[in-house]
């Protein structure tokens, strides 16, 4: 394997993390309004995380795309961002 088809192969792996780092600080200010916490640190926050569910799925499925990893991407995702936004403390 080139270094191309390996950067390639791990652009691929980490993809639906950056995606979910995009959205989810954009859904969270339409559906939450403002955090405290700037766009940028919420996207590194979100791209952070969701890169450590997918190489833990990796990990614990021993292949990448299992659904049960993309569901617990959009679930920590989503968490992450009532916590971020102090969720709990809204009525």
């Amino acid at each position: 394997m080139t270094l191309g088809l390996l950067l390639l192969h791990l652009l691929g792996f980490v993809m639906p993390a950056l995606a979910m780092a995009v959205f989810m600080p954009m859904a969270g200010r339409w559906v939450m309004g403002p955090g405290s916490m700037t766009m940028r640190r919420h996207s590194a926050v979100h791209a952070v995380s969701g890169v450590a569910v997918l190489v833990v799925g990796l990990w614990l499925h021993g292949q990448d795309g299992k659904m049960s990893t993309y569901i617990a991407l959009v679930l920590v995702a989503a968490t992450l961002e009532w916590l971020m936004h102090r969720g709990w403390a809204r009525h």
